[in-house]
């Protein structure tokens, strides 16, 4: 279960830390990403080790609304970003995209956590999701190290905002919030990204390659926990989940979910097509 989890060099210390939900707070909170990323390691470990509790009621502080942020990159609208690609010219561009989505993908992931900690749920859900943290910090990671390689850091080229109004948008409902980030988020990535594992090697561009090939593979995953644990609510719910699943996405996201669709790797997470299938736009 926590085959990542180890001693993360960038830790040098962690300040103290009294519940799952406290740490969660602190990795949010915090405005410099490799410190996300040192934090996020240094919590998960507790947490394996079982020298955490997951929450502490009252003394407990909310959530913020909005994750501590550094200085750079500037943040444009979606619209404004320009498309992303896998060729000599669009490498840095892509890159630099995809370590913002991570980033992104470790707030909302320790958000996820961190909010909805009163919610009566057992022990193996924290699990799952503390797992989920680790390897979104663990991406982001990997990605600034591929980034400096290349003489570029996060935060040089501009980035969009979009990602953190889907958990604004779900923050009062879990199964919302389950819907919305890793059932169609993360599902996404699993469309998208063979294609660009194959580009980067059809370049010779291996090191990412094989640097998306992990993320890819880790996706399979988080999709898998997403399904599973908004099956698990809807059943408390008594709600049926294709149909309630339909329904949160057509109230809390932006767009709409268009094919390709990689159905293979979206069944075998548990995400069949009976569940997005039905929204995808039809054209006359």
């Amino acid at each position: 279960m926590n085959q990542h989890i180890g001693t993360y060099r960038g830790v040098a210390g962690l300040p103290p830390v009294p519940s799952l939900a406290a740490g969660a707070r602190l990795i949010v909170c915090n405005p410099d990403p490799m410190e996300k990323v040192a934090l996020a390691h240094a919590v998960s470990q507790k947490w394996f080790q079982r020298s955490l509790g997951i929450h502490r009621g009252a003394m407990e502080k909310a959530m913020p609304e909005r994750p501590g942020r550094p200085e750079h990159p500037f943040l444009l609208a979606p619209r404004d970003m320009p498309k992303r690609a896998m060729n000599a010219k669009r490498t840095l561009a892509l890159l630099h995209s995809l370590a913002h989505i991570e980033l992104n993908a470790i707030d909302l992931t320790w958000d996820l956590i961190g909010r909805f900690a009163t919610t009566p749920l057992p022990r193996s859900y924290y699990d799952d999701w503390v797992q989920v943290g680790v390897e979104e910090a663990k991406h982001f990671g990997l990605l600034a190290e591929r980034l400096a390689k290349l003489g570029h850091k996060y935060g040089d080229l501009p980035a969009h905002d979009g990602l953190w109004q889907s958990a604004q948008s779900t923050k009062d409902d879990l199964t919302a919030r389950l819907a919305i980030i890793p059932m169609v988020l993360e599902a996404r990535g699993l469309d998208i990204t063979p294609s660009m594992i194959e580009k980067a090697r059809s370049t010779n561009d291996n090191e990412t390659a094989d640097i998306l090939e992990i993320i890819y593979e880790d996706e399979k995953g988080h999709v898998a926990y997403g399904a599973k644990w908004f099956r698990f609510l809807c059943d408390r719910q008594n709600r049926p989940p294709e149909r309630t699943f339909q329904n949160l996405v057509r109230k809390h996201f932006k767009g709409s979910l268009k094919p390709p669709f990689n159905d293979r790797a979206r069944s075998e997470a548990g995400l069949t097509p009976a569940f997005y299938k039905p929204l995808i736009p039809i054209v006359a």
